[in-house]
């Protein structure tokens, strides 16, 4: 494991919540039902390291739930939580600085494009509801490959 390379006395606890992403995605990010969801997958998380410092919400779905997490208090304000979205933006801008080669190489006229194999009225809707502002929803099908 890479981890265990560059920290060796690193410990880390994994824990999935694939519940947690329907829960974002239609629109339940608080309330008895999300409630149950978090201490569902926080819980174990909290007592297999009681030492525990980060917790990182390793989905673009996750930070979402950040207000309900907190909301909780599951976990205690002690615990630091890390959301990939930052972590990743954080390290991209200063490989960016790293490489000026590659500002140069970008282009300024970019589109945006939100493409769906789902229904296009659904993830509309949800797309406002999330990004705060109407999406214009392109379908998309997808075709077997022989």
């Amino acid at each position: 494991m890479e981890l265990s390379k560059l920290a060796p006395l690193l410990r880390v606890v994994q824990q999935a919540c694939p519940l947690w992403v329907p829960l974002v995605e239609e629109g339940e990010l608080s309330g008895p039902g999300t409630d149950f969801f978090l201490h569902r997958y926080l819980d174990p998380v909290l007592a297999a390291a009681p030492d525990l410092s980060r917790i990182l919400l390793g989905c673009t779905h996750y930070p979402l739930l950040l207000p309900a997490i907190r909301a909780s208090g599951i976990v205690p304000p002690a615990i630091e939580l890390l959301e990939q979205g930052e972590i990743v933006a954080s390290r991209l801008a200063q490989w960016m600085g790293r490489h000026p080669d590659m500002e140069a190489r970008l282009g300024r006229g970019g589109t945006r494009r939100y493409l769906t194999t789902d229904d296009p009225a659904w993830f509309a809707a949800r797309a406002a509801t999330l990004l705060g502002r109407d999406v214009a929803v392109e379908p998309v099908r997808l075709r077997a490959v022989d």
